[in-house]
C-alpha cells in the first residue's frame, strides 16, 4: 500500500532480489538502479483480458533463472548504465500481486495462486514503509531468511512454481500518483498485470482504489484481477476488534500478530496454512547453551515474532532435513527447547551451532 508520504524527487528506485540460505541463516539483497521511462510497454503484446481467467489457463514459465548479484552497485555504476539489464528484466512480463506481505498467510497465498493462473507470479512488496512513515519498529513475522521457503511451499498451489518476490523502496515511490505508480509498473518494469484484494489502496496518501486499479490498467495495456478477501472462518478464537473500517473479518496480518500475542497457536497455524516457524540466529557474543534435553537460546537471538510467553507443547526443532518432536518454554528472556531425542545432543554439541529453527504445533500447556 502506498499510504501517507510528501514531497520530493521519487523517479529513483531501487529493486532489491533476495536469496536465503537458511543453513547458515542468511539473506542477500541485491540491485539497485535507476530505472527509465524512455522504453514504452508494448500493450498490444502484453495485453491481458481484464476478467479473470479460469483456472485451467496454461501460464508461461520464465526461461532464465532470476539472477543473483552477490553485491550492491554504486550510485555512479548505476548512471553508467553498467547494471545488467537481464536483472532489471526479471520481473518483465510477470504478473505481480499487490500488498504488505508481512506474515505471508493464506490470504497473501490467495494473491499469488490468482497471478499464477495468468502469468510467472511475483510479490510486490515495499521496504522501509515503517522508517519513512515513523511506524514503531517490531519485528517481521515471517524471518526474512525464510522468505523463500514459504514461497516453495506455495508452489503447489501455484501450478508447481514459486512465487517470486521482488522488492521496491517505498522512499522511492511515496509520492507517485496512482497514475505514476501504473506507469512504473507498465513502463519501467514492463509488468503484465497485477493482483490485488478488493480493499487495495494505492498511490500518494492511498488516494486510488481497486476501481482506479482496474482503469489505469486498462490504459496502460496492463491485466487487472480483483479478487474477494479470504475471510476468517474462526474470528471467535481472540478479540478481533479493529480500528480499520475496512476489517470485516479477513485475514491479515494484524490477526496473525494477535493470535500469537495470545499463543493460540492453532489458530496461527489456520491463518497462516502453515506451522509458525521461529528463527535464532547467534550473532556477536550471543551463545546458545545445552545439555541432554535442553536447549536454551537468549531472545536477542530471534530473527522473527515468537509467541507470548509460555509452554508449548508438539512442536518440532528442525535438525537438517529432520524433525525432532520437543516441548518450548518461552520466558521473558529466554527461549528454552526441551526433548526427549538425547541422541539429538550430538548436534548441539558442534562448534558451529548458530542456527535454530523451531516449528509451532497447535497446543499450549
Amino acid at each position: 500500500m502506498l499510504a501517507t508520504g510528501g514531497g520530493g524527487g521519487c523517479s529513483r528506485v531501487s529493486l532489491h532480489l533476495r536469496e536465503c540460505d537458511l543453513s547458515l541463516g542468511l539473506c542477500s539483497s541485491t540491485i539497485a538502479h535507476h530505472l527509465s521511462r524512455s522504453s514504452p510497454l508494448n500493450t498490444s503484446r502484453n495485453r491481458i483480458p481484464q476478467r479473470m481467467i479460469s483456472s485451467s489457463l496454461i501460464y508461461h514459465k520464465s526461461s532464465t533463472e532470476v539472477p543473483l548479484l552477490s553485491t550492491c552497485f554504486s550510485q555512479q555504476e548505476v548512471d553508467r548504465g553498467e547494471v545488467s539489464s537481464e536483472a532489471l528484466s526479471s520481473v518483465s512480463g510477470g504478473v505481480v500481486a499487490l500488498g504488505k506481505f508481512d506474515a505471508l498467510h493464506i490470504g497473501h497465498r490467495e494473491l499469488a495462486i490468482q497471478a499464477s493462473k495468468v502469468g510467472t507470479p511475483f510479490l510486490l512488496s515495499f521496504v522501509g514503509m515503517a522508517e519513512v512513515l515513523g511506524w514503531e519498529s517490531r519485528p517481521p513475522i515471517v524471518a526474512k531468511c525464510d522468505r523463500k521457503r514459504v514461497f516453495s511451499s506455495w508452489s503447489p498451489y501455484c501450478g508447481n512454481v514459486a512465487p517470486r518476490e521482488f522488492e521496491i523502496e517505498f522512499s522511492s515511490v511515496r509520492c507517485l500518483s496512482p497514475q505514476e505508480f501504473i506507469e512504473k509498473l507498465a513502463k519501467d518494469l514492463g509488468v503484465s498485470g497485477v493482483v490485488a484484494g478488493e480493499n487495495y489502496r494505492f498511490g500518494y496518501k492511498a488516494a486510488g482504489d481497486a476501481a482506479e486499479l482496474v482503469k489505469l490498467c486498462e490504459e496502460y495495456g496492463m491485466g487487472a484481477y480483483i479478487i474477494n478477501p479470504v475471510m476468517d472462518k474462526n474470528q471467535l478464537s481472540i478479540s478481533i476488534n479493529s480500528s480499520n473500517p475496512n476489517d470485516r473479518g479477513q485475514v491479515s496480518s494484524t490477526r496473525v500478530r494477535r493470535a500469537l500475542a495470545v499463543g493460540d497457536m492453532k489458530y496461527v497455524s489456520e491463518l497462516l496454512g502453515r506451522r509458525h516457524r521461529l528463527i535464532l540466529k547467534a550473532k556477536n557474543q550471543e551463545v546458545f547453551t545445552y545439555n541432554k534435553h535442553k536447549l536454551s537460546a537468549p531472545k536477542s537471538c530471534l530473527l522473527n515474532l515468537a509467541p507470548k510467553e509460555g509452554f508449548y507443547e508438539n512442536c518440532y526443532l528442525i535438525v537438517g532435513e529432520k524433525l525432532v518432536p520437543c516441548r518450548v518454554v518461552i520466558d521473558t528472556a529466554q527461549i528454552h527447547i526441551e526433548m526427549d531425542d538425547i541422541g539429538t545432543s550430538n548436534y548441539f554439541g558442534t562448534e558451529d551451532l548458530k542456527l535454530l529453527r523451531i516449528e509451532f504445533g497447535n497446543s499450549q500447556s
